[in-house]
């Protein structure tokens, strides 16, 4: 069965229309920041949940935004795709 998610521009679409990025709640550590295990931790360690999950997605065949999607990593329920502005502003 094919994802479907509702992009806030375009309404909804299949995934084939996107491409994930992965977890959005992430962050990046300072750009200044010396701390040579931070910096191997962002990059290099993730998580892997099982339930509800945010992750990011970018509509690449529509309107080119960055969304930010509540998924469930254990039956693939899609619920809220929000642009990235209105998330992280």
């Amino acid at each position: 069965a094919m994802l479907r998610l509702t992009c806030p521009v375009c309404g909804t679409r299949d995934e084939t229309e996107f491409s994930y990025l992965g977890d959005a709640t992430v962050r990046r550590p300072v750009l200044d920041n010396p701390d040579p295990d931070a910096w191997t931790d962002f990059v290099f360690l993730r998580d892997n949940p099982k339930g509800p999950h945010q992750e990011l997605w970018h509509h690449v065949l529509g309107c080119r935004q960055w969304l930010v999607v509540d998924r469930d990593t254990a039956s693939h329920v899609i619920g809220t795709c929000r642009l990235t502005q209105d998330v992280f502003a």
